[in-house]
């Protein structure tokens, strides 16, 4: 009778086992190119996320998560876009994290993921332009709009007692949007923008570029560019020269890779990333921390964050397709419900199984608004003895 016992228990398991679905998650970053030094993290802050839900067996009774990685490369949209493809046609993903950089993550939404009716969650495209795209109810973003940054960037160097800057910015959506947002707001606190030049990434050579940021003068360059690019060529063209002696520095000139690029001289310069010194970051730091990555990198947060929404969305939705749990996302993200962190997600989902509502607050303090994007938390960072160091969180 036991061992009929036994036996019966391992076909019911292994029954249930069969029949729990693989949820699949496209994590659609720039493994290669501009900003590939800031993407490992960010990837493993969306798995962790991941990993966190498969554990738990609470996802749509016992669902696995699995992630497949496509690269973007930040800046080819054609590149971009059959990524994109192969996650959705091939590999038959049921919503991505992603894109990263603005310019292809437009690409991304217009050719694959509305035709194909595909939720996308971005933890880093920050384009003031995506709040007023057509999305269908399909794109939200966890990082705050360019149109924050500006803000927050002008209030910096106001209280820095800067009065005029040279800027310069990549040549493309997200360079093109910040540095519009940046002149806007600078003008409005009384400071001035003495030239606003586009560079081009991938050049050997910047020392032309610096040449006219030079004569138009400054008391700071701002680099709205790309940690691994463009954006850290103009610096090493600007100390080489002697150019500039002090930089600002925006979310995607922020990495550990730069102050080991440029050295010693870029101790002094300062500027802005996403980020907040809430309850989630520091619990997410420590789960990170245990899973051998760090969780204060750039963006980590964010792509935890993105993960975890879609994956609760589900749940409400109680079905993993993007076109139910779309309309699910804001209603996990904010109140009322209760207030979920970073190592709570079992909770959350148990919650939701049974009809009660989670408020997400996640490692970001997540709070989305308007078209589905993050109200914004930004933390201001000092370069000192080659480290990235925290000032303060606005």
């Amino acid at each position: 009778m036991k061992k009929l016992l036994v036996a019966m228990t391992l076909v019911l398991f292994t029954s249930v086992t069969a029949g729990a679905e693989t949820v699949k998650l496209g994590v659609l970053f720039g493994y290669t190119g501009p900003i590939e030094s800031l993407t490992p993290p960010m990837a493993k802050g969306a798995e962790l996320a991941m990993k966190e839900v498969t554990d738990s067996g609470a996802l749509l009774g016992g669902a696995k998560v699995v992630s497949v990685r496509g690269d973007t490369t930040c800046t080819d949209s054609a590149a971009a876009r059959a990524a994109a493809e192969r996650l959705v046609t091939s590999d038959k993903v049921n919503a991505i994290v992603g894109g990263d950089c603005s310019g292809v993550t437009i690409a991304i939404l217009q050719n694959v993921a509305m035709p194909n009716g595909v939720v996308m969650i971005s933890p880093s495209a920050t384009s003031p332009a995506l709040s007023t795209l057509k999305d269908n109810g399909l794109f939200f973003r966890t990082a705050p709009s360019d149109a924050r940054q500006g803000q927050v960037i002008s209030a910096v160097l106001k209280e820095r007692g800067v009065k005029s800057a040279a800027l310069t910015y990549t040549n493309n959506d997200y360079g093109k949007g910040l540095a519009d947002s940046i002149k806007t707001n600078f003008k409005k606190v009384g400071g001035k923008i003495t030239i606003s030049a586009a560079h081009e990434d991938g050049k050997a050579d910047y020392t032309a570029e610096v040449g006219a940021l030079s004569a138009a003068g400054g008391d700071v360059l701002i680099v709205a560019g790309y940690v691994d690019q463009g954006g850290k060529g103009i610096i090493r063209a600007a100390v080489d020269t002697g150019a500039f002696e002090t930089f600002l520095l925006p979310d995607g000139m922020i990495g550990e890779s730069l102050p080991k690029a440029i050295g010693k001289a870029l101790d002094g310069s300062y500027g802005t990333v996403p980020g907040t010194d809430s309850p989630g970051a520091a619990k997410l730091g420590a789960l990170a921390k245990k899973a051998g990555f760090k969780g204060g990198n750039p963006f980590v947060a964010e792509a935890y964050d993105a993960a975890a929404l879609l994956l609760l969305a589900m749940q409400a939705a109680g079905s993993s397709k993007s076109m139910k749990l779309k309309d699910k996302v804001m209603m996990v993200a904010n109140a009322p419900g209760e207030k979920i962190y970073p190592g709570e997600l079992a909770k959350a989902l148990k919650i939701l199984a049974k009809g009660g509502d989670v408020d997400y607050v996640g490692a970001s303090a997540v709070e989305l608004i308007g078209p589905g994007e993050s109200a914004g938390n930004y933390r201001e960072i000092l370069v000192k003895g080659g480290k990235i160091t925290t000032v303060r969180y606005r």
